[in-house]
Protein backbone atom coordinates (compact mmCIF):
# COMPACT_ATOMS: atom_id res chain seq x y z
CA UNK A 1 0.00 0.00 0.00
CA UNK A 2 1.58 3.31 -1.17
CA UNK A 3 2.55 5.59 1.90
CA UNK A 4 0.52 8.53 1.35
CA UNK A 5 -2.84 6.21 1.04
CA UNK A 6 -2.11 4.49 3.99
CA UNK A 7 -1.82 7.94 6.05
CA UNK A 8 -4.60 9.47 4.85
CA UNK A 9 -6.24 5.89 5.71
CA UNK A 10 -5.31 5.60 8.86
CA UNK A 11 -6.00 9.21 10.01
CA UNK A 12 -8.05 7.91 13.15
CA UNK A 13 -5.81 4.96 14.00
CA UNK A 14 -6.76 2.12 12.11
CA UNK A 15 -7.23 1.94 8.10
CA UNK A 16 -10.77 2.72 7.68
CA UNK A 17 -12.20 2.26 4.35
CA UNK A 18 -15.09 4.16 3.74
CA UNK A 19 -17.69 3.23 1.05
CA UNK A 20 -20.91 4.98 -0.09
CA UNK A 21 -23.68 3.28 -2.26
CA UNK A 22 -26.76 4.95 -3.74
CA UNK A 23 -29.14 2.56 -5.42
CA UNK A 24 -29.13 -0.89 -2.48
CA UNK A 25 -31.77 1.03 -0.66
CA UNK A 26 -31.46 2.06 3.22
CA UNK A 27 -30.91 -1.54 4.73
CA UNK A 28 -27.08 -2.00 5.35
CA UNK A 29 -25.68 -5.14 3.86
CA UNK A 30 -24.16 -7.87 7.19
CA UNK A 31 -20.83 -7.67 8.09
CA UNK A 32 -20.39 -11.32 6.75
CA UNK A 33 -20.80 -10.17 3.45
CA UNK A 34 -17.86 -7.26 3.75
CA UNK A 35 -15.37 -10.63 4.44
CA UNK A 36 -13.81 -10.38 0.99
CA UNK A 37 -10.32 -10.64 -0.96
CA UNK A 38 -9.27 -12.98 2.57
CA UNK A 39 -9.82 -10.09 4.80
CA UNK A 40 -12.02 -10.12 7.61
CA UNK A 41 -12.57 -6.59 8.73
CA UNK A 42 -11.97 -5.45 12.47
CA UNK A 43 -14.34 -3.09 13.51
CA UNK A 44 -17.69 -2.68 10.36
CA UNK A 45 -19.96 0.57 10.48
CA UNK A 46 -22.75 0.36 8.54
CA UNK A 47 -25.72 3.00 8.11
CA UNK A 48 -27.90 4.53 6.24
CA UNK A 49 -27.17 8.21 5.95
CA UNK A 50 -29.67 10.97 7.31
CA UNK A 51 -31.40 14.31 5.64
CA UNK A 52 -31.51 12.69 2.30
CA UNK A 53 -32.68 14.40 -0.75
CA UNK A 54 -35.50 12.92 -1.89
CA UNK A 55 -34.30 11.62 -5.40
CA UNK A 56 -31.71 9.65 -3.39
CA UNK A 57 -34.25 8.43 -0.53
CA UNK A 58 -35.91 7.06 -2.64
CA UNK A 59 -33.11 4.57 -4.38
CA UNK A 60 -31.36 4.68 -0.48
CA UNK A 61 -27.39 5.34 0.46
CA UNK A 62 -25.81 3.44 2.67
CA UNK A 63 -21.89 4.55 4.26
CA UNK A 64 -19.48 1.56 5.28
CA UNK A 65 -17.35 2.37 7.70
CA UNK A 66 -15.09 -0.90 7.14
CA UNK A 67 -11.84 -0.91 9.69
CA UNK A 68 -8.53 -3.03 9.53
CA UNK A 69 -6.07 -2.79 12.98
CA UNK A 70 -3.28 -3.91 11.21
CA UNK A 71 -2.23 -0.77 9.13
CA UNK A 72 0.59 -2.45 6.59
CA UNK A 73 -2.48 -4.53 5.01
CA UNK A 74 -2.66 -3.49 1.58
CA UNK A 75 -6.23 -3.02 0.99
CA UNK A 76 -6.03 -1.95 -2.61
CA UNK A 77 -7.91 -5.42 -3.50
CA UNK A 78 -9.79 -5.31 -0.51
CA UNK A 79 -11.43 -1.64 -1.93
CA UNK A 80 -11.83 -3.28 -4.95
CA UNK A 81 -14.41 -6.20 -3.96
CA UNK A 82 -16.17 -4.11 -1.43
CA UNK A 83 -16.92 -2.32 -4.03
CA UNK A 84 -17.94 -4.78 -6.15
CA UNK A 85 -19.72 -6.38 -3.34
CA UNK A 86 -22.38 -3.23 -3.03
CA UNK A 87 -23.25 -3.19 -6.75
CA UNK A 88 -24.07 -6.70 -6.97
CA UNK A 89 -27.49 -7.70 -7.61
CA UNK A 90 -28.91 -4.07 -7.92
CA UNK A 91 -28.24 -1.01 -10.04
CA UNK A 92 -26.10 1.16 -7.92
CA UNK A 93 -23.38 4.00 -8.08
CA UNK A 94 -20.70 3.33 -5.38
CA UNK A 95 -17.77 5.15 -4.37
CA UNK A 96 -14.75 4.72 -2.19
CA UNK A 97 -13.47 7.74 -0.31
CA UNK A 98 -11.44 9.78 2.41
CA UNK A 99 -13.31 9.85 5.92
CA UNK A 100 -15.17 13.47 6.25
CA UNK A 101 -15.12 14.29 2.66
CA UNK A 102 -19.09 13.36 2.10
CA UNK A 103 -21.57 15.81 0.99
CA UNK A 104 -24.68 15.32 -0.24
CA UNK A 105 -23.79 18.68 -2.97
CA UNK A 106 -20.45 17.58 -4.26
CA UNK A 107 -21.10 13.46 -4.89
CA UNK A 108 -18.71 12.67 -7.03
CA UNK A 109 -18.13 16.34 -8.33
CA UNK A 110 -15.14 17.59 -9.76
CA UNK A 111 -14.58 19.45 -6.19
CA UNK A 112 -14.14 15.91 -4.68
CA UNK A 113 -12.39 14.34 -7.51
CA UNK A 114 -8.53 13.56 -5.70
CA UNK A 115 -10.79 12.44 -2.56
CA UNK A 116 -12.48 9.71 -4.25
CA UNK A 117 -9.59 6.44 -4.27
CA UNK A 118 -12.68 4.11 -6.00
CA UNK A 119 -15.83 3.55 -7.78
CA UNK A 120 -17.80 1.26 -9.22
CA UNK A 121 -21.25 1.31 -11.07
CA UNK A 122 -23.37 -1.90 -11.75
CA UNK A 123 -22.15 -4.24 -14.34
CA UNK A 124 -18.75 -2.66 -14.73
CA UNK A 125 -15.44 -3.72 -12.94
CA UNK A 126 -14.67 -1.21 -10.01
CA UNK A 127 -11.91 1.23 -10.31
CA UNK A 128 -9.20 2.27 -7.84
CA UNK A 129 -6.80 4.48 -7.64
CA UNK A 130 -4.41 4.06 -4.98
CA UNK A 131 -1.36 6.81 -6.46
CA UNK A 132 -2.10 10.32 -4.57
CA UNK A 133 -0.54 12.05 -8.03
CA UNK A 134 -3.09 10.33 -9.94
CA UNK A 135 -6.46 11.56 -7.89
CA UNK A 136 -5.39 14.86 -8.40
CA UNK A 137 -5.10 14.67 -12.58
CA UNK A 138 -6.87 15.70 -14.76
CA UNK A 139 -7.41 11.69 -16.11
CA UNK A 140 -8.66 11.42 -12.48
CA UNK A 141 -11.62 13.79 -12.62
CA UNK A 142 -12.42 12.54 -16.00
CA UNK A 143 -13.31 9.27 -14.82
CA UNK A 144 -14.85 10.70 -11.39
CA UNK A 145 -17.20 12.52 -13.81
CA UNK A 146 -18.47 9.41 -15.97
CA UNK A 147 -19.34 8.17 -11.96
CA UNK A 148 -20.88 11.05 -11.87
CA UNK A 149 -22.74 10.42 -14.98
CA UNK A 150 -23.98 7.22 -14.17
CA UNK A 151 -25.38 8.53 -10.75
CA UNK A 152 -27.21 11.76 -12.50
CA UNK A 153 -28.74 8.69 -14.89
CA UNK A 154 -29.68 6.53 -11.98
CA UNK A 155 -31.17 9.46 -10.37
CA UNK A 156 -33.25 10.46 -13.64
CA UNK A 157 -34.72 7.20 -14.18
CA UNK A 158 -35.36 7.14 -10.24
CA UNK A 159 -37.37 10.39 -10.62
CA UNK A 160 -39.56 9.21 -14.03
CA UNK A 161 -40.32 6.19 -11.88
CA UNK A 162 -41.62 8.04 -9.35
CA UNK A 163 -43.49 10.40 -11.32
CA UNK A 164 -44.88 7.45 -13.66
CA UNK A 165 -46.35 5.56 -9.99
CA UNK A 166 -48.09 8.70 -9.17
CA UNK A 167 -50.12 9.15 -12.36
CA UNK A 168 -50.67 5.63 -12.71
Amino acid sequence: MAGEIRDLLCWRGPVSVNVFVIGSGNTPLPKEAFHLAGMVPDAFLPFPLLGQPEAIERLGLVSYDIDFDDVSLDLREYTRAALRRVCANTRAVAWAAFEGTFHYDELLTDQVAHQVYGYCTTGAEPVVEWDTAALRGEEWRRRIAEARAALDALLSASQIRARKSRTD
